[in-house]
């Protein structure tokens, strides 16, 4: 019976319960498994070194001549040597084998041999220990570049090498049919899914590797820009009671303000969507105070001018109450009704609250409410729903967002975040949303001074708190974990890492609880608190509420206040262990302040040496305030991974994890919008993917199990 890409790895030859097990750790059950699991590296052994020049290199390749027979000696216990000397024109090396008795027979004086490994330079000369090693001649071509493949116990690099050869056998004899569409291929000048899968695992060349890296690459964001547009179209589906009287006039002329241009914008994109009756499924992307909030208003007033509701849901009741508060300032003199929906509200209220929404009656209904998780009981029932807003950055998880939206069924939805995000990620994340930015600051909106400072800086900046706090202002400290050997979930980074892959020892990581103390016995005559995650909702929202009234001093927190309320009193936000954070989160942070129309700073102490790549990251915060700019440097800095992971944990599992094999946000952006260009053409050709088959089934193979993003 032929062989086929389907069949399991256990008909490869070799290949028992133990080693299949193995491969499932990997997550290789089939031929095409294995040929998907891509290289994690490569070594050029194609550039060769002469043994003077080799020893500064981690690894190099040699061409040397065998000199001296090979000798095997037994060392104590069960170690053996296998030892020889070969030289080039430059020097004479040891080569030393462990445990490898048989290559005695290997290596016979005046064979000439390709080494690739590490070179150590001693006293009598060079040294290498267990070099890589093939037959050299001058008409047996040797490949130039060799696979590193993931691994893990059970396996080998030879024996998964020798497997993938197998497999990439019965690629030749059966061939593979390619599910992108030739014009495409053609178009985008990429190779053929044959030529890539054999040249990423044996690539004749460096070019023939970028070449074969390039269509894989395109292959996972076209496959994936593809499984988001199916989403969004059928999102696109979703009937929703069309809002056509879109004129905001009135409520523009109560600000007291104008819109910034890219409000304007993402208010005419809003309006636009909401005529339409088919839902809108739209993302506000800005910075910390870009002024997000009014164009959500701006949406709640479409809906009730045509008669219709409008709810926000956000994480915590006091956020909910200062969203209502101000809500409430805007709308009543408009004449419209809001109210707040928290789990304190009085049961009386509540049922009031409840009756309203669900009423009939146009004169007694609700046209707004604001809340917490309190919206999504069973009790609370819309009558006329046309509008869910909620806050991507209070990081709702996606049922939450979806109950709400059962909740209103055929209601337009808007998201917002106020996570400045990258062009390439924020299509990742979110290319089944349309998606608004917002670019720029408002009017008048200060500048919150940064400075990078040490441990040395201590005592003047306890000088400065002191005069902040005498001045009337408020001052955060934050902190990156809860308490001694504890930390929060989110709130470290992956920490420091040398240039050879070590974890560094960095300087002592400062905790909330203890700061505190530390703070209370600094300033024993100012009002303390601290607040953290793992406090009760309650005590975490009462300590809250006596920040933004007045009644404390210094507020010592995780980054839990990356979430806060809006405290226009607070002037100084201070940051412990700084390198420990990403950059868009040290921008979140420094969002906290400058709100209202004090002069404000943000000092970020740490102790990161000067010319490491920590302390050149939190130089970006100085020179930088720009919340977009910010979040590209963090990205490329940190890669998709790590910046995400101060993120919401949500907007990871909307895409699935991000989980691409070689693609990467960062140096392959113009691919990514290359493959979302390529894909919504495709799907707006008459017969869209049902032309392709063979796309087709692939692309719903990869997503259908995906409920996050179809769903």
């Amino acid at each position: 019976m032929t062989a086929s890409l389907e069949d399991s790895i256990r008909s490869l030859h070799g290949i028992g319960d133990v080693k299949a097990r193995a491969y499932q750790r990997l997550g290789v059950h089939a031929l095409e498994d294995l040929l998907l699991h891509f290289p994690r590296t490569y070594e050029n052994r194609g550039d060769i070194r002469l043994l003077n020049e080799a020893y500064a290199f981690p690894k190099a390749a040699l061409l040397l001549t065998v000199a001296t027979e090979p000798r095997a000696t037994r060392l104590r216990g069960r170690l053996t040597l296998v030892k020889f000397r070969a030289f080039d024109e430059s020097g004479t090396c040891e080569i030393v084998f462990y445990n490898q008795n048989y290559l005695v027979k290997t290596f016979s004086v005046g064979s000439c041999f390709r080494f690739y490994g590490h070179v150590e330079k001693k006293r009598n000369g060079y040294v290498m220990s267990s070099p890589q090693f093939e037959p050299w001649s001058e008409t047996a071509a040797l490949p130039d570049v060799y696979p590193i493949y993931p691994l893990c116990e059970g396996l080998t690099q030879k024996q998964l090498s020798k497997d993938v050869l197998s497999a990439l056998a019965v690629l030749s004899h059966n061939g593979t049919p390619d599910p992108l569409p030739e014009e495409i291929r053609k178009r985008c000048r990429l190779c053929t899914l044959e030529y890539a899968l054999r040249s990423i695992h044996m690539p004749d060349s460096f070019v023939a590797l970028a070449a074969a890296k390039r269509r894989l690459i395109f292959d996972e964001f076209f496959y994936f820009a593809l499984g988001l547009s199916l989403s969004a179209k059928q999102k696109s589906k979703n009937p929703a009671p069309p809002c056509p009287d879109t004129d905001v006039t009135p409520l523009l002329r109560s600000l007291p303000y104008s819109l910034t241009g890219a409000q304007q914008r993402t208010v005419d994109d809003i309006a636009r969507d909401m005529k339409k009756d088919t839902a809108m499924s739209r993302i506000v992307v800005g910075d910390v105070g870009c002024g997000k909030t009014v164009c959500a208003a701006a949406a709640m007033y479409i809906a009730v001018k045509n008669g219709k509701q409008a709810a926000l849901m956000v994480p915590t009741e006091i956020l909910a109450t200062q969203h209502y508060q101000d809500l409430c300032a805007l709308f009543a003199p408009l004449g419209i009704r809001c109210e707040l929906l928290t789990s304190s509200v009085s049961k009386s209220k509540k049922q009031k609250i409840l009756d309203a929404l669900a009423s009939p009656d146009p004169e007694f209904r609700l046209p707004i409410v604001i809340g917490t998780q309190a919206l999504l009981a069973d009790r609370v029932t819309f009558a006329e729903p046309a509008l869910v807003v909620t806050d991507e950055q209070h990081r709702f998880g996606v049922n939450q967002r979806a109950l709400l939206s059962h909740k209103s069924q055929h209601a337009h939805v808007l998201v917002m975040s106020a996570t400045p995000i990258p062009r390439s990620l924020a299509l990742a994340l979110y290319g089944d949303l349309d998606i608004s930015r917002i670019d720029e600051m408002p009017k008048g909106r200060q500048r919150v001074d940064t400075f990078v400072v040490d441990e040395s800086y201590r005592t003047r900046l306890n000088g400065f708190i002191r005069k902040q706090v005498e001045s009337g202002g408020q001052v955060y400290v934050v902190c990156p974990a809860v308490e001694s050997a504890d930390t929060e979930d989110g709130d470290l980074s992956l920490g420091q890492v040398a240039e050879d892959g070590s974890i560094r020892q960095g300087p002592p990581l400062h905790t909330a609880v203890d700061f505190a103390k530390i703070m209370q016995d600094t300033f024993p005559d100012l009002r303390i608190a601290y607040l953290h995650g793992k406090m009760k909702t309650a005590q975490k929202d009462e300590v809250m509420e006596q920040f933004a009234r007045g009644e404390l001093d210094i507020l010592v927190s995780t980054t839990v206040i990356e979430v806060g309320v809006n405290v226009p009193n607070a002037s100084l936000m201070i940051v412990e262990n700084a390198e420990r954070f990403g950059l868009s989160q040290l921008h979140q942070l420094r969002g906290r302040v400058g709100r209202g129309t004090r002069k404000s700073y943000c000092i970020l102490v740490s102790d990161s040496p000067s010319n490491s790549r920590a302390f050149e990251r939190l130089q970006t915060m100085h020179d930088t305030y720009d919340g977009f700019v910010i979040a590209e440097k963090d990205l490329a800095m940190r890669g998709p991974g790590d910046f995400l992971r101060t993120q919401s944990d949500d907007a990871i599992r909307q895409s699935g994890g991000i989980q691409f094999r070689l693609a990467d946000l960062c140096d392959d952006t113009g691919l990514l919008h290359t493959a979302f260009s390529e894909a919504r053409a495709l799907l707006d050709t008459a017969d869209g993917l049902d032309a392709y088959p063979l796309l087709s089934s692939r692309v719903h193979r990869m997503f259908t199990p995906n409920a996050d993003v179809l769903n």
